[in-house]
């Protein structure tokens, strides 16, 4: 998708505000914090929704109740950079459940991942049989995270 955020409004932009940390909010409680009738405001998420600027809605689920709260970041250095290589690459690495994020960065190496597991014996696993097996992975180096102070996204 094109870059759209030109296209919304003050309306819009509300409504994502509220939607960000109330997602669950009902379509006449978010028209009524918006200031619109309930029949535009459906008309608007239903937009939103539709050209991708909404792309789904989740559950924001506390990873250390459910035992996996240990997060590692990966850097990773590719042999081959070349685009068909880093299609090959982007391809298998979304195929990992345990990688919650992988970025390609502009840096001495290619991409870094955010890696969540159950802790470090399990992370220790996963890095070896799976990431250091990607397609054209020259080397990794992992910084563990010892306590997460902001996630904007839970």
């Amino acid at each position: 998708m094109t870059d759209k955020s030109g296209d919304l409004d003050e309306f819009d932009r509300k409504m994502l505000a509220i939607l960000r940390d109330e997602g669950r909010i009902t379509v006449t409680e978010l028209a009524e914090r918006v200031g619109l009738s309930k029949t535009p405001c459906q008309v608007r998420l239903r937009r939103l929704i539709g050209s991708g600027v909404i792309r789904g809605f989740r559950t924001a689920i506390d990873p250390a109740r459910i035992g996996m709260d240990h997060v590692a970041f990966a850097e990773v250095k590719l042999s081959d950079t070349r685009e068909a290589a880093l299609k090959e690459f982007n391809a298998a690495v979304r195929r990992i459940p345990e990688v919650e994020e992988c970025h390609m960065i502009a840096s001495s190496f290619d991409y870094l991942l955010k890696v969540r597991t159950a802790n470090i014996n399990r992370y220790r696993v996963v890095l070896g049989e799976r990431i250091s097996s990607l397609p054209h992975v020259a080397s990794t180096s992992t910084f563990v995270a010892m306590e997460t102070v902001k996630d904007s996204w839970s």
